[in-house]
């Protein structure tokens, strides 16, 4: 295990550019950037667990805005704040003056006054979520430029309706982690495969991240669904370019099977087709809740033609050496447990559960380095500092 020192040295060596823009999209960062978050967030969780306190600002504020539900990123980000010495605030935009009309552009700068970072959670509306970041962004350009913001907040996407980079990138640290380095991770295979749910409208962005992250790093990875269930199409080409870049592969099968077959990794989830998410949006946008619900019971009956898309023990099997490490973004919807039928088998998920919970462990930190590399142009150097202060977190 590297020492934290050595952590420091590393992420001073690499070239980065991560202090100019937020993090949107992982395939918008260099490989350098992504290395960067993924020592930020060791050096925090090694400093945390030496009793070392991290708290790089000694005042500020963290705003959140939430457009969907959450549990884990919604207290992830609340303890990356709080592990950097921002307070939280949450925009409950019901509660605002965004109901009377005020501007993205207006919101934006009124929240932003004393705010190091904004967390945004928007995956409900396809075309809209990472759209709404950017208009966010432009305009805490515009505030900082025109002398109203004493600071750029950093954005983070906390989950949009392209991808979910806080929990694509705590997955590639868990497997960094599980694995025991990026490089050990060429040539591996990672199944990530739809599987059956009993309920309809879950975003796309989980397995999007995946196949546009695990590219990166010369992976071999495996994209599994039903026909018909397909992801964004311009996310597909960006997982092609990323894979021939790396030297990984990428491919596409219509069988959970062959997907877990001599796989290393497997990460089966429920999603919607592409093409019912966007009827949803319309939908959506237009107030149309007998269409909705039509849409639901249609896209209930389509998945129930697929239970079999199940990660069942004998699933398992087919992996290599039938001991894949099985990985899920939580929430998993498990059979026999939370629901009657679902995404895994009850003994597949015990048997991995704290495996998940460990996984689900780095995103707090993977958060806080995304904030703190946007923030420092050196980050090495705010680390390294802290190190020699080395005050106790806890007295």
């Amino acid at each position: 295990m590297d020492t934290i020192e050595k952590l420091i040295n590393d992420i001073g060596a690499l070239k980065s550019n991560a202090h100019k823009k937020d993090f949107l999209l992982t395939w918008e960062q260099s490989a350098d950037e992504l290395k960067q978050v993924l020592k930020i967030a060791e050096t925090l969780k090694r400093m945390r667990g030496e009793n070392i306190a991290t708290k790089v600002f000694n005042s500020g504020l963290g705003i959140s805005i939430f457009r969907d539900n959450s549990t884990r990123t919604r207290f992830s980000y609340a303890s990356a704040l709080n592990l950097l010495g921002l307070a939280q605030q949450d925009l409950d935009e019901g509660k605002s003056q965004i109901a009377h009309g005020e501007t993205v552009r207006e919101t934006a700068n009124m929240i932003a006054f004393c705010a190091d970072a904004i967390g945004i959670r928007d995956d409900m509306y396809l075309g809209a979520g990472n759209a709404y970041m950017r208009e966010v962004g432009v305009a805490l350009d515009d505030g900082f430029a025109q002398g109203v913001l004493p600071q750029r907040p950093a954005i983070v996407n906390l989950q949009c309706d392209i991808d979910h980079p806080t929990q694509s990138m705590a997955d590639l640290a868990w497997l960094q982690e599980h694995f025991g380095s990026l490089e050990a991770l060429k040539g591996k295979k990672i199944a990530m495969t739809w599987a059956y749910s009993p309920s309809y409208g879950k975003p796309l962005s989980v397995p999007q991240g995946i196949i546009g992250l695990m590219t990166r790093f010369g992976m071999d990875v495996t994209l599994a669904h039903p026909p018909g269930y397909d992801l964004i199409p311009d996310v597909i080409k960006v997982a092609k370019k990323n894979a021939k870049a790396s030297g990984g592969t990428f491919r596409q099968v219509e069988s959970m099977g062959e997907a877990f077959q001599d796989a290393d990794i497997v990460y089966p989830k429920s999603w919607a087709p592409y093409q019912v998410m966007q009827q949803r949006t319309e939908l959506l946008r237009a107030s149309n809740y007998d269409g909705l619900k039509a849409l639901e019971k249609q896209c209930l009956t389509q998945n129930a033609k697929h239970q079999d898309w199940h990660c069942t023990e004998d699933m398992m099997k087919l992996t290599k050496d039938g001991q894949a490490l099985y990985m899920h973004c939580l929430p998993a919807d498990i059979s026999g447990v939370s629901c009657v039928a679902g995404e895994v088998q009850d003994t597949v998920f015990e048997r991995y559960r704290i495996a998940t919970y460990k996984e689900a462990s780095w995103k707090p930190y993977i958060i806080a380095a995304m904030i703190l590399a946007r923030k420092y142009a050196k980050p090495a150097a705010v680390l390294a500092q802290l190190l020699t202060d080395a005050q106790p977190r806890v007295k």
